[in-house]
């Protein structure tokens, strides 16, 4: 099951939205972590318009764990609504390239474990 929350603010601004994602389950981390990103990185499911490179801040939390892991990352997919395959709309938030990304990425990949490398489909490839 994945848990999301409107964006804090849907007006235009330089800051970046806040968007909050709980993932609680292994299947659908699985079917929201984006590999094939070098720093990583998630689908988050949300109605809301978004564009390519735009700033999101993402308070993440992961199967089990309680900590909430902050993310500053950029949208660099889009599913747009009725997309092909039947993928839910929602954006891919790709990691930053630092130390707290890189954590969050191995801590994924480590819960993730064997399944990662499964093949199955995923909301975004």
């Amino acid at each position: 099951m994945v848990t999301t929350l409107r964006p804090a603010s849907a007006a235009a601004s330089s800051k970046p939205r806040v968007l909050q994602l709980a993932i609680k389950e292994k299947p659908a981390l699985y079917a929201s972590y984006i590999p094939f990103f070098p720093e990583g990185g998630v689908f988050v499911p949300t109605p809301h318009e978004y564009r390519l490179g735009e700033g999101v801040y993402l308070l993440l939390t992961i199967v089990d764990d309680p900590q909430r892991y902050p993310v500053e990352g950029k949208v660099a997919w889009i599913n747009p609504a009725n997309a092909s395959n039947h993928r839910p709309q929602g954006i891919g938030v790709r990691f930053p390239a630092d130390d707290k990304a890189r954590h969050l990425k191995v801590k994924i990949e480590e819960v993730l474990g064997a399944a990662e490398a499964s093949g199955k489909p995923t909301n975004t490839i």
